[in-house]
């Protein structure tokens, strides 16, 4: 006999940081019921990017006074910038300590979410099979797929190949010649890692990224007591961090005079490390600091510089047996490639499971999209009724918290729900015109800042060529303008509403 599809109010895709903080928030507003809440995660563990990636070296770009809940501050970090390890610790451990064992089902994946008009449902299809929801918030985030590149004859090689967040740590890379292929922000910190341990590394640079000083540290245990037990302490720390990365904001708002100075120091820096002219010129990039990620690492152009390193200024063109052949004509015989390719970050998958109603008819999110992903501040999509995405498109930033975005946009999705269920809102969605003047807002906003330079080309640019990643203002805007407000949105009712709510009327939300 087949069991009953259960019915649950909310349904939490993804269980890395931005799902742990909706879970979480949900909770506390009283969605802890047996059916109101359930956190659906592929993996067997908490963690999302942090869980994923594990490679040599991987740690956070972000000092670690800003890495975290602002409800579960800690400071026991051991270095200034938090390592993958720790924050996979802290993550876990905040998400158990706060109940969601219980409402997470580990080793389930969303196959399709599919809006039913009839119903104002989600139905979705799992690896564990089929439950509904009221409310679906799609928290698998950005860093979630790792991007493979289709490179004729890379299915053939023989040795072994990889990418960085999907590790092999059974494969010995002492005495191996490795080719790496790719030089972005997974890169910088593998291979200074795997350098002293292999025969001949080959990296394949097809862009020349800017590396920044790293300002890191071990922290004592006295001063990680301190930052733990002291709030004063944490705060001031967190405030001097704060202040830090804000002046990096700033220049990306403001790229001349400030993104010219700051490119200074990773001038200086460049010099100061690789004296060898030749190299010196291959990994010069030239487009302005800011148009792509920024990297830090005090390691990376050292170990550059190594007799066993060669540096090819070129992407790959094809795979031939074993040997890589560069589109500039290189070749490079090797015996294992790590691929440092990225994720699909603009393109990510959980928008093709994802499907909408009659008004977009039943098309998944990436159909609607068409190559340009966008959501009313990051987070509603008209045509998606009662689904909010969280860590959406236009919400990236080049200098802040993932912590940072995630709880203002958590904030706004438990908002939303409130309000519908205090209301008898049978069903909320954006309305298109605010999405579209909202998308417009941020395109123009863009206009001037750094992650629009010439001469450079980075995921933050979709398909289309837009830049549908960045947010163009400062990191204090997030808490002004990520706000559920009811006129945005049109409301239906639920069928058996008595009566019409005082606190907000349907012709206040269609207004």
């Amino acid at each position: 006999m087949t069991a009953p599809i259960q019915h649950v109010e909310v349904a939490v895709v993804g269980a890395g940081i931005s799902g742990i903080a909706a879970a979480i928030r949900l909770r506390d507003a009283g969605l802890d019921g047996e059916d109101d809440l359930v956190v659906l995660e592929k993996a067997e563990t908490y963690g999302g990017t942090w869980r994923a990636n594990t490679y040599p070296g991987c740690a956070c770009d972000v000092p670690s006074g800003l890495y975290s809940f602002s409800f579960a501050r800690t400071g026991r970090w051991s270095r200034v910038y938090g390592t993958q390890p720790e924050i996979l610790a802290y993550v876990d451990r905040v998400a158990r300590e706060h109940g969601l064992a219980a409402i997470t089902r580990f080793g389930t994946e969303l196959l399709e979410a599919a809006w039913h008009d009839d119903e104002a449902r989600w139905h979705l299809t799992t690896s564990a099979g089929t439950i509904t929801a009221r409310f679906v918030v799609a928290a698998a985030g950005p860093w979630n797929e790792p991007r493979i590149p289709d490179l004729p004859g890379l299915a053939d090689f023989p040795g072994e190949v990889f990418h960085s967040a999907q590790w092999n740590h059974k494969h010995d890379l002492r005495g191996r010649r490795v080719a790496v292929v790719g030089t972005g922000a997974s890169a910088v910190q593998f291979v200074p890692e795997i350098q002293p341990l292999v025969e001949q590394l080959h990296l394949f640079q097809r862009t020349a990224h800017w590396v920044l000083p790293k300002v890191d540290a071990r922290v004592p245990r006295l001063g990680q007591w301190a930052l733990d037990r002291v709030p004063l302490a944490n705060q001031a720390m967190g405030a001097v961090e704060y202040a830090a990365m804000e002046a990096v904001g700033a220049a990306f708002h403001h790229p001349q005079p400030l993104m010219r100075a700051l490119q200074g120091v990773g001038e200086a820096h460049l010099r100061a490390v690789v004296r060898d002219r030749a190299l010196r010129e291959k990994l010069t990039p030239r487009y302005l600091l800011g148009c792509k990620r920024i990297l830090f690492s005090n390691h990376y152009l050292p170990s550059l510089t190594r007799p066993n390193v060669s540096v090819h200024a070129t992407g790959v063109d094809r795979v031939e047996g074993s040997v890589l052949v560069g589109s500039d004509g290189t070749r490079a015989e090797v015996d294992t490639i790590i691929l440092g390719t990225g994720f699909h970050i603009l393109d990510m998958p959980v928008a093709d499971r994802v499907r909408g109603g009659a008004s977009v008819d039943g098309r998944t999110l990436a159909e609607v999209w068409d190559g340009s992903p966008e959501a009313h501040l990051g987070t509603t999509v008209a045509g998606f009724p009662n689904a909010f995405i969280v860590l959406g498109p236009s919400l990236g930033s080049g200098h802040t918290s993932a912590f940072t975005i995630a709880e203002a946009q958590v904030r706004l999705v438990v908002d939303a729900i409130e309000a519908a269920r205090a209301n008898d809102w049978e069903t909320l969605e954006v309305r298109p015109e605010v999405q579209a003047a909202y998308v417009a807002e941020v395109q123009q906003a863009l206009d001037g800042t750094a992650y629009t330079g010439a001469d450079c080309h980075s995921y933050y640019l979709d398909d289309n060529g837009r830049n549908s990643f960045s947010w163009p203002w400062p990191t204090a805007e997030f808490g002004r303008r990520l706000r559920f407000r009811p006129v945005e949105y049109t409301v239906t009712y639920a069928p058996d509403a008595l009566q019409a709510p005082s606190t907000a009327t349907s012709k206040e939300a269609h207004a």
